[in-house]
């Protein structure tokens, strides 16, 4: 790690540019907050029937899932803007889209980035009671069509987080197992349960009275299932897929060096292709997203190159699937493997 600190270091001394986002990632925002807007109002007043209103709520699910890939996920590792305040601003959208920016902070800035692909101390691999992701896992009978039924269940998977997994970490004080997140002060209280009452309100009930009761339900499900199928396959592409590796652990420390650790656990994607790597924030170059989280997604195309060529001296394997699709299909092949061996 040390030799990749200064190759990296010193591509930024040399350049002369800030760690967190430049122009590049503020360009983004002022695309994609007015985006959200735009098509909410287009979900609540189309008069043109129907089925265009359920368009709209598709594309507010996919724009939602694209300011949570690009603005709030640099907001939440401190890397969106030198300003803290503006980091944390950005962090709080996802509450804006019902999320808890609490919960979130723990569960994946400490948790999923310190103990990743660990099974027991990783809610990305914990939270979904239906899928086995490694062979930790007990196998049950049912995980032999999970690289099937993932079609059924992928597509909920917002509906439970925000309606139930969030509520249940509320009132228990626990992110997985009996690992309890930082004590809520009073600020925090309020905003989850005012952020949770907004959330509703603007995508059930407001919906429902502009609407009425059938197309505000198809509204509902058409943003969630967006939402949750764009959210899930970018995730689990950069960690499940053939060829990372779970680690083994004792009394909750990962055996190997943490950096090496980052690497065989995490998988590149689609690094050539700019249209993915501007729609997902950069989480397509994963491995440099976890050796870097303070570090802005838009600067981690520049040290791809640095990472890679650091692995090859170490003789360290980086792993990346060339397109999205192959990645894809990895993933899927994965969930089949998992679930009868």
């Amino acid at each position: 790690m040390t030799a990749l600190n200064e190759k990296v270091n010193r591509y930024f001394k040399e350049n002369k540019i800030s760690k967190t986002g430049n122009w590049k990632i503020f360009t983004k925002t002022i695309i994609l907050l007015p985006a959200f807007i735009g098509f909410y109002f287009l979900m609540v007043r189309l008069n043109l029937g129907w089925g265009l209103n359920i368009l709209a709520a598709a594309f507010l699910g996919f724009t939602s899932a694209l300011i949570g890939f690009n603005v709030m996920h640099d907001g939440s590792h401190g890397s969106y803007s030198k300003n803290k305040t503006l980091n944390l601003m950005m962090a709080y959208s996802a509450n804006l889209l019902g999320a808890e920016a609490h919960f979130w902070r723990t569960k994946h800035n400490v948790l999923h980035h310190t103990y990743t692909n660990v099974a027991g101390l990783d809610d990305d691999i914990e939270k979904h009671p239906f899928f086995r992701f490694c062979e930790q896992q007990e196998r049950k009978p049912m995980h032999r069509y999970q690289y099937i039924y993932w079609v059924i269940l992928y597509p909920l998977s917002t509906i439970f987080w925000l309606y139930y997994a969030d509520f249940k970490k509320y009132f228990t004080g626990k992110i997985i197992g009996d690992y309890r997140f930082p004590k809520m002060n009073i600020a925090e209280h309020i905003a989850f349960w005012f952020f949770k009452s907004l959330n509703i309100f603007l995508f059930f009930f407001l919906p429902v009275y502009l609407l009425g009761w059938p197309v505000a339900v198809g509204c509902f499900f058409a943003f969630h299932i967006v939402l949750s199928i764009t959210m899930n396959v970018i995730f689990q592409l950069a960690h499940l897929v053939q060829g990372t590796s779970f680690a083994d652990k004792k009394d909750g420390k990962i055996m190997e060096e943490w950096a090496v650790h980052q690497v065989h656990t995490t998988a590149d994607f689609a690094t050539n292709n700019k249209i993915i790597t501007w729609l997902v924030g950069g989480l397509n170059f994963q491995v440099e997203h976890h050796l870097y989280p303070r570090i802005s997604h838009v600067h981690y195309p520049a040290i791809n190159r640095l990472v890679r060529e650091t692995c090859k001296q170490f003789n360290i394997v980086f792993i990346e699937n060339k397109t999205f699709w192959g990645a894809f299909r990895s993933h899927i092949q994965y969930l089949k493997q998992l679930g009868v061996q």
